[in-house]
This record gives structure tokens, C-alpha cells and sequence, in this order.
């Protein structure tokens, strides 16, 4: 868990410096709802988010989620704020995001205080630091999401598997649990999750399938056939252009 605390410190000092390399234009496709065109193009976003807008595709994204005005979602996790601040802005006033993120997170960079001043700012969500091994999510949600952290938590001791029965007993029937992470060479299952921060797909898929999720979409948007998926994530060159599963799960 040292390394992993460590590595996050990392990111979180390179930050800023990385995303003007990565910045290009991005423009959200015409087909994209309102509510998520509205919020990927407000003024009040941060400019070094919109910066890595065109390696993160965020419209896309969430119109594969299914996103719509009026959900209640949970996100895991908040770190960063990057989803946060778009999904807020997409559910609207009638909407919810609860954001939880894990205690360890207090001593990289100010995460949690960042975390709570953005709860503080925006009456639509809610904010939590829990382990995730307690977590206690609202019932009846549209959706988790999990985006870049699925690999974390068996290294940082979290039973998946519990965690994941968690997630399925919350959503309401039909509620999605998105999974977006950073692949590992196939067959390879957590071997690399704790070093550089990868996983194979297929893991994820058995361990949220076998929560009783069905897989509804296993979607190539963030592929990136460059990647030989061997590389730290967060290493120059690598980080914003790994290649990335994006699962849709669905709760019968």
C-alpha cells in the first residue's frame, strides 16, 4: 500500500506540468445530449481538465454510460475531481453524485480537503472517506462508476468481491456499474495491478459478472494498439495514451 501512496503522490506533483503536453483540441460530438454537452462545455470548468479532454473523451464516455439528467450516481473514486465536476454538472439540480474516496488519500496533495471543498461548493453531491471494505452506498442509485481505480483495490486491501455485492444490491434493476481502467497483458489477472497499476480485462469481467452483473458493452473507445501494456501508466509517453478497457455492466 506504501508504493501505491507513493506513486499517487507522484502523479498528483507531476499534475499539471504533464497536461499542457497532452493538451488538443476536442469538440463533443453533435449527438451528444445536452445535459452532457452543457456540462463538458462549461465556462467554470477547470482549464487543465479541458486540457486532457481529447485523450479522455468524456463525451463519448458518458453517453456509453448512459448517463442521463436526473441520476444519482455514485463515483469511485473522486480523486482529481476530472468526473466529478462533469458529472455534477450533468445530472443537474434534480440529480445526485456521492463521491467517496479512501482514507490514504488525505496525504496526497490535499485530496480529501479538495474532495470536501468541492462537496461544499456543489449542492448535488455528497462526500464520503471511507474504506472501502465499510463503504455504504445510497440505495436505489442509476449507477456506479468506477473510472481508473478498479486496479487499486486489491492492492490497497479491498475484497472485491464484497465490495462489488455492495455495488450490485444498490443500483436500482436496470442500473449500470461502469468500469473504465488501464489494461495489462492478457491473462495476467492483478499480477501488475500494485507495480504499475494495470489489470488484465478479463478479471474485472469474472469478478463483476460473478456479482450477479450481466456485461452489456465492451467498448474499444479508449483502445490504444500502441500501448504494449507493459509500461507504469504514469510513465512520460505513456500516461493519457494507455490502452484502456471500457466495460458496461448491468444490473439485471
Amino acid at each position: 500500500m506504501k508504493t501505491i501512496v507513493k506513486q499517487l503522490a507522484l502523479v498528483a506533483a507531476l499534475g499539471l506540468s504533464s497536461m499542457a503536453a497532452l493538451a488538443q483540441d476536442y469538440s463533443v460530438p453533435a449527438d451528444a445530449p445536452v445535459h452532457i454537452k452543457r456540462a463538458i462545455e462549461a465556462t467554470g470548468r477547470p482549464a487543465e481538465q479541458k486540457e486532457i479532454d481529447s485523450a479522455r473523451k468524456p463525451a463519448e464516455t458518458l453517453m456509453l454510460a448512459g448517463l442521463k439528467e436526473g441520476d444519482h450516481i455514485a463515483e469511485i473514486t473522486s480523486f482529481g475531481q476530472y468526473y466529478s465536476v462533469i458529472l455534477s454538472a450533468a445530472v443537474g439540480p434534480n440529480g445526485k453524485v456521492d463521491l467517496y474516496d479512501m482514507p490514504y488519500m488525505e496525504t496526497i496533495n490535499d485530496a480529501t480537503k479538495k474532495g470536501k471543498a468541492f462537496s461544499d461548493a456543489h449542492a448535488n453531491t455528497s462526500y464520503t472517506v471511507v474504506h472501502y471494505n465499510d463503504i455504504k452506498l445510497a440505495p436505489d442509485l442509476d449507477g456506479v462508476y468506477n473510472i481508473l481505480y478498479y486496479h487499486d483495490l486489491q492492492p490497497l486491501m479491498v475484497d472485491t468481491a464484497a465490495m462489488n455485492a455492495k455495488i450490485f444490491a444498490a443500483l436500482k434493476p436496470g442500473g449500470v456499474y461502469f468500469v473504465i481502467d488501464h489494461q495489462a497483458e492478457a491473462g495476467s489477472g492483478w499480477r501488475d495491478a500494485g507495480t504499475i497499476h494495470r489489470m488484465a480485462k478479463q478479471t474485472i469481467i469474472d469478478e463483476v459478472t460473478a456479482a450477479g452483473f450481466v456485461l452489456a458493452t465492451d467498448s474499444d473507445l479508449l483502445a490504444n494498439a500502441e500501448d504494449d501494456r507493459s509500461k507504469m501508466v504514469f510513465a512520460p509517453g505513456t500516461r493519457r495514451h494507455t490502452d484502456q478497457a471500457v466495460l458496461l455492466f448491468r444490473k439485471p
